[in-house]
């Protein structure tokens, strides 16, 4: 399995790269993508929401009427939940939502959104790109001439390259990280899937550890 190299011109430059099938050609395990993502988003969370309890309600603890002869319902103290301003109960907590994913399953779950992303030719190469200085308009230029300037696209680097990063900081639907930094839900979220061509190798390195 390989796929051809383009340049920063949108042309191939004749040069292809060697994908591993075992990476980018399995058969996609959707319950390990679904559990990957999860796991994402659930550590996006802040979990600070919380509610007062009847005994964290500051009021008075007098009782509001006498227990019998009314002929209407008990009633305790105005903390109760039962009237506006009291308790809330079974109300939220402060928690952690994080939960742990073996690495073996994480991995599979990025194989199997990188297998799918190429039945659906949604995988290219760009050669390695260098930039003297941060310019949003350099990089639009590379995305106009890849045709992706209308497409989510994630751009995954084989090493940090501020500048590259900067450039593209501004672009609502682009994402550029390194190859090490990626979770199945930056894989899931993009349309399309743009490796430099040294990351190709360091990312299936990487998948195979």
């Amino acid at each position: 399995m390989e796929l051809t190299v383009y340049n920063t011109q949108g042309q191939e430059t004749g040069r292809t790269v060697q994908l591993d099938e075992a990476v980018f050609g399995i058969e996609p395990n959707k319950h390990a993508v679904y559990l990957e993502v999860k796991q994402y988003l659930a550590a996006q969370r802040q979990g600070t929401h919380k509610s007062k309890e009847r005994s964290e309600i500051t009021a008075s603890t007098r009782k509001l009427k006498k227990q019998k002869g009314s002929g209407s319902a008990r009633y305790g103290d105005i903390k109760s939940p039962i009237f506006k301003g009291g308790g809330r109960v079974f109300g939220p907590k402060p928690r952690d939502y994080r939960f742990k994913l073996n690495k073996a399953l994480k991995r599979l779950a990025k194989k199997s959104v990188l297998s799918q992303k190429m039945r659906d030719n949604n995988v290219r190469v760009l050669e390695d790109m260098s930039m003297a200085a941060p310019k949003t308009k350099d990089f639009i230029t590379v995305l106009n001439a890849l045709q992706l300037n209308d497409k989510k696209s994630l751009f995954i680097l084989p090493e940090a390259n501020q500048n590259v990063y900067l450039s593209s900081r501004n672009l609502p639907k682009i994402k550029v990280m390194n190859y090490n930094e990626i979770s199945s839900y930056d894989l899931v979220n993009a349309t399309e899937i743009v490796f430099f061509e040294g990351a190709v190798e360091k990312f299936q390195e990487n998948l195979k550890k």
